[in-house]
């Protein structure tokens, strides 16, 4: 016979139906797959007839699990993350981020990544944090430090301000005496800006003002600028109003709206001097906001930064030629009136000085030779280029030497003595009457540059030069890109792209008034230079009640802060009258 082989270690875990699932599993087998009567296997088993019936009932139903699952393999527990977890829970507690959590813990010898800080902090239930530069205090007992949850906007409280608060923003308070120069409660009256019952229009308009001065790109960033006392202090309230609250007003808004506020600001800006009403020679372009996304309501225009045509927003811009400031921007344009806006800007332009313009510099895409006809009926000259049809281009390759003359440009460069082919009555297509043609050579093209206008008195040396000096708008357009994120284009709706353009003409006109009271050479500065340099300073607020002093850090350009013509003291008309008083460590 042959010998039973002895128990090895661990048998008796099998001897006996010990744990639930193994009894179960010994009366299932022993009725379904061995054999036995239900009576049988239920009594091995220590069932009742009618419980171990229920069971094979269940497990042929599917709602019976006898087996467990397998285990997943690998480490069954993180020591590291176990022993770090009181600590980073302290952290989150006392406001620092995930990456803050991280770079303290390996200071403190126990290196611990952001991914396994993450994992630790969702496990414990505590959420997001919003960005900003300073921890303040949290409606969340979880939370003290930093928190998503965030007051509402409102008023400034003045007697609930701290008397020094630290901000990396002080510099943008430097717009404020510019402001209240421009009597900017003034001009969102005029305009018929509308309020709520918590935040006035002049609160609003400040600040979304206050994200094209601090080069934000898009409304939906202004979580950068909520923890920061300057923005808010510079629209008069406790803390900025969020990106829903801001994008839904600018969908209140509508063109007249727009209209009125350009024409109550030229009007000060003509008597402040950034403007000119005498001279009144403007130069006239479109500028093309790409769209990223695939929207079907959007036109399609070209788009030079891409070279091609692409779904966009077409913006119009307007500027004074002889202080090159911006004076007129619309973005309610469509394929269908783009041509007309020229006479919708002299009838802006009468509105404001009581007279049309001089003269308007524009590209011969602008607008078309039927109501360049318009322009001359009205008595407004015009500067634009002709098209080079192949007829006017056979014309133009036979003319001979003799045919041109030279004209000294009083300009530096290169290309300051071209050579002019002029014609005193040219017809037109479909010009009503007859133009002043030049052609010119010289100028740095390869191929001649054809010049149209209505003005038979002007010199010919002077037009050149008046049309030469129309490539500042293109200029002050890229300035505006660069400086005030013009082409961050967030909406398909042309109305909130007018507000955004119209708030651009707004920044550059302050920061062309600060540039004024800058000593130095600083009259050509452009905008982001003064953003770099004096905008983007940090500092302190301090407050007294009655007024407030901004003290802003020394850096390298302080010198020409402390030599500037800022006022000594500011009223503010938004901060209920209090003094404004900057000093510069």
């Amino acid at each position: 016979m042959t010998a039973i082989p002895a128990p090895r270690p661990g048998w008796e875990l099998l001897a006996g139906p010990g744990q639930v699932n193994q009894r179960r599993y010994e009366a299932l087998r022993a009725y379904l797959y061995e054999g036995a009567s239900l009576q049988q296997a239920a009594d091995a088993a220590g069932y009742t007839r009618n419980a171990l019936a229920s069971l094979v009932r269940d497990l042929r139903a599917g709602r019976l699990t006898v087996f467990a699952p397998a285990g997943r393999p690998g480490r069954k527990s993180a020591p590291r993350k176990d022993a770090a977890r009181g600590r980073v829970i302290e952290l989150r507690r006392d406001g620092l981020s995930i990456y803050e959590i991280s770079t303290r813990l390996g200071q403190e010898g126990t290196a611990l990544g952001r991914t396994a800080v993450s994992d630790i902090l969702r496990e414990e239930g505590f959420g997001k944090l919003v960005r900003g530069p300073q921890p303040l205090a949290s409606t969340s007992p979880a939370t003290s430090g930093r928190d998503t949850s965030m007051r509402a906007a409102a008023v400034i409280d003045f007697a609930a301000l701290p008397g020094r608060a630290h901000t990396t923003m002080a510099g943008l308070l430097l717009a404020v005496p510019d402001l209240v120069a421009l009597d900017l409660p003034a001009l969102v009256s005029a305009a018929g800006y509308p309020g709520t019952k918590t935040i006035p229009a002049t609160g609003y308009l400040l600040s979304l003002l206050a994200l094209k001065l601090t080069a934000t790109r898009r409304v939906s960033h202004v979580d950068d600028l909520l923890f920061d006392p300057a923005p808010a202090l510079l629209a008069g309230l406790s803390i900025l109003p969020k990106k829903t609250a801001l994008t839904d007003y600018s969908y209140r808004l509508s063109h007249d709206h727009q209209r009125a506020f350009l024409a109550a600001l030229d009007t000060t800006m003509i008597s402040v001097g950034l403007a000119t009403a005498g001279e009144a020679i403007f130069d006239l372009d479109f500028h093309a906001v790409m769209h990223w996304g695939n929207d079907p309501a959007l036109e399609k225009h070209y788009v030079p930064a891409r070279s091609q045509r692409s779904r966009s927003v077409l913006t119009f811009f307007a500027q004074d030629s002889g202080t090159h400031n911006l004076v007129y921007a619309n973005a309610d344009l469509s394929k269908a009136t783009q041509n007309r806006e020229v006479i919708a800007f002299c009838d802006h332009w009468k509105q404001v000085s009581g007279t049309d313009p001089a003269m308007l510099v524009m590209d011969q895409k602008v607008t078309t030779q039927a109501i360049l006809g318009e322009l001359d009926d009205r008595g407004v000259k015009f500067i634009t280029l002709r098209m080079r049809s192949p007829a006017l281009m056979r014309q133009i390759s036979a003319l001979t030497s003799t045919g041109y003359k030279t004209v000294a440009l009083d300009r530096p460069g290169p290309y300051n003595r071209p050579k002019v082919a002029e014609s005193a009555a040219v017809k037109l297509t479909k010009y009503p009457g007859t133009v002043r043609q030049l052609i010119v050579t010289g100028l740095g093209r390869d191929a001649p540059t054809v010049i149209i206008t209505n003005d038979h008195d002007i010199t010919t040396r002077a037009l050149i030069g008046q049309y030469a000096r129309r490539m500042t708008i293109e200029q002050r357009l890229a300035e505006i890109i660069q400086s005030f994120c013009a082409d961050a284009l967030s909406s398909a709706v042309n109305l909130n792209v007018d507000l955004d353009v119209v708030l651009c003409v707004l920044a550059q006109a302050l920061t062309a008034a600060f540039r004024l009271r800058l000593p130095g050479n600083y009259g050509h500065a452009t905008p982001d230079t003064l953003q770099r340099r004096f905008l983007d300073t940090p500092g302190e607020i301090i407050s007294t009640g009655d007024s407030i002093t901004v003290k802003i850090n020394r850096r390298a350009y302080s010198p020409v802060l402390r030599h500037a013509s800022l006022p000594a003291d500011t009223t503010v008309p938004w901060w209920g009258g209090r003094q404004l008083h900057f000093e510069f460590a």
